[in-house]
């Protein structure tokens, strides 16, 4: 029986500087693999240098990438930049994603556009470069949201943004699966981070936090172990997505 393991493998974390990105690229490192950490906004800068340097204590190699992901060239040169650096790269995990909470009719088209550009388009064209890039078993996750199954307002343009993420799941699942590349997706719930506290009110943050376990938001620490279980032991998993929030919502 082979063991399956991220020692001496590359793994590329588009957003994987801070928040949950940050922790998905800390513990691949501390579990022996190379790691290129993309950040988007100059702002995140130091935070993609922090992780970096944290990725170079657990003693493996990693870079720094930057790039718009909306835009498939970026992704295109990202992949290219994350191969030139470590080697072909051997699992790709996007957890880019916009949060915006606001009424249908309130919505701007500039806005729909840029939550569908982020949330949807980058995922499509990220996998779609994963899978003319990855090594042969490779893996390919993407972070969704738990609200895929929630009936709820406010958020249209972002659980709309994610859903087709799904379809794109499945159809690549299928379509890479003859190369023995896994693709998943896991939807969180309402996340501890401040990506979410900008969006509610503590009224309904308090309201969030009564509908999970323990009566808490999902915490990065929650999601990252699942990331590394799919790059490893559950390779088998896929055309999936994965619902881990605690009871928040389920179907």
């Amino acid at each position: 029986m082979s063991t399956h393991t991220l020692k001496g493998k590359n793994v590329l974390v588009a957003a994987g500087a801070k928040n949950l990105g940050g922790l998905i690229s800390r513990q691949a490192a501390e579990a022996g693999a190379n790691v290129a950490i993309h950040y988007n906004s100059q702002s995140t800068l130091p935070q993609a240098e922090e992780t970096l340097a944290a990725v170079q204590a657990a003693g493996v190699r990693g870079v720094i990438l930057t790039g718009d992901l909306t835009k498939p060239q970026a992704v295109e040169q990202l992949f290219a930049d994350a191969e030139a650096a470590l080697g072909k790269i051997d699992v790709a995990v996007n957890t880019v994603g916009k949060v915006l909470r606001k009424p249908i009719v309130e919505t701007s088209e500039e806005e729909y556009d840029s939550m569908f550009d982020i949330n949807s388009k980058a995922a499509y064209f990220f996998i779609k470069e994963a899978g003319l890039r990855l090594n042969d078993g490779g893996k390919i996750i993407t972070i969704v949201t738990s609200l895929l199954a929630a009936f709820t307002d406010g958020y249209s343009t972002y659980a709309g943004g994610k859903s087709p993420v799904e379809h794109f799941t499945r159809a690549a699942a299928k379509e890479f699966a003859g190369r023995g590349i896994s693709v998943t997706a896991i939807a969180p719930g309402p996340m501890d981070t401040p990506f979410f506290y900008g969006q509610e009110t503590p009224e309904r943050v308090a309201f969030h936090k009564s509908q999970a376990l323990g009566g808490e938001l999902t915490k990065i620490e929650d999601i990252a172990p699942i990331v590394s279980f799919l790059a490893t032991d559950g390779w088998w998993i896929t055309g999936q997505t994965i619902f881990a929030n605690g009871g928040y919502t389920t179907r």
